[in-house]
């Protein structure tokens, strides 16, 4: 059972967020509790990713598995070819072991592959027809998100989708102040995260953290190569974007 999140109750100096044993230990509560709509994202998501997996053969990466939730759910959808071959990368050992104990309890039947990457340096994935960055991409270094991006493309077969999901700035200074303020509001609403929990979290992700205009990342996409993009869920500050390979 996933454990309450109680970190940033604690005293003292505020460190980086790190993926570590500690964070692993509460992370599906904390992720639940922290970003909104995401039980409907995934929902969402998986009726999407539906749409185009081939009936035998297909493959999905999820970048960024955490604790391999999103797997999970995509396997046991009522939906998924039997077939599908689901593979996972992650640059948390303790993540990884969280997610191989839970896709080995939940789904023994499907097919599933779970890696150790940097995604800052990420070597070519396999082709496959569906790739994920749920709220992944705004942790890589701003210098290498075209790249991974571009290592997404080439990998995709033809009419294969990038699905990323991420926390995004405001297009201007007002509308971003208003829109962490209702994602506060909205933290506060879960289960009663402090103001006190909220600012140390905030500055533990600071430098760790950085997230990009809706503009910019549109271009990356761009310029990794995608010419058809939609964004199929915003609220507010938070955004899922699909993007199809021709």
């Amino acid at each position: 059972m996933t454990e309450q999140d109680k970190i940033f109750l604690q005293t003292g100096r505020t460190e980086d967020f790190a993926f570590d044993e500690r964070v692993v230990q509460v992370f599906d509560n904390m992720v639940s509790r922290s970003v909104p709509f995401y039980t409907e994202v995934q929902r969402i998501q998986a009726e999407l990713i539906m749409d185009f997996l081939p009936e035998e053969g297909g493959v999905v990466c999820d970048l960024g598995c955490s604790t391999g939730t999103t797997i999970e759910h995509l396997a046991k959808h009522s939906d998924c070819p039997a077939s599908v071959q689901f593979i996972g990368y992650d640059n948390s050992e303790p993540m990884l072991a969280k997610a191989r104990t839970k896709l080995s309890e939940s789904v023994a039947d499907a097919h599933i592959e779970l890696n150790f990457a940097d995604l800052s340096n990420l070597p070519a994935l396999p082709a496959c027809n569906v790739i994920i960055l749920n709220w992944t991409l705004q942790f890589v270094r701003p210098i290498d998100r075209e790249q991974l991006l571009t290592t997404c493309f080439n990998a995709l077969q033809p009419n294969g989708i990038l699905l990323l999901s991420e926390k995004i700035l405001g297009s201007d200074s007002d509308f971003n102040r208003l829109y962490i303020d209702h994602y506060l509001r909205f933290k506060k609403s879960q289960g009663g995260y402090s103001d006190t929990e909220n600012q140390r979290k905030r500055e533990a992700l600071e430098n760790v953290l950085i997230p990009y205009r809706l503009d910019e990342d549109y271009s990356l996409l761009k310029r990794a190569g995608f010419t058809r993009m939609d964004t199929y869920f915003q609220w507010f500050n938070f955004v899922c974007i699909i993007a199809i390979k021709d």
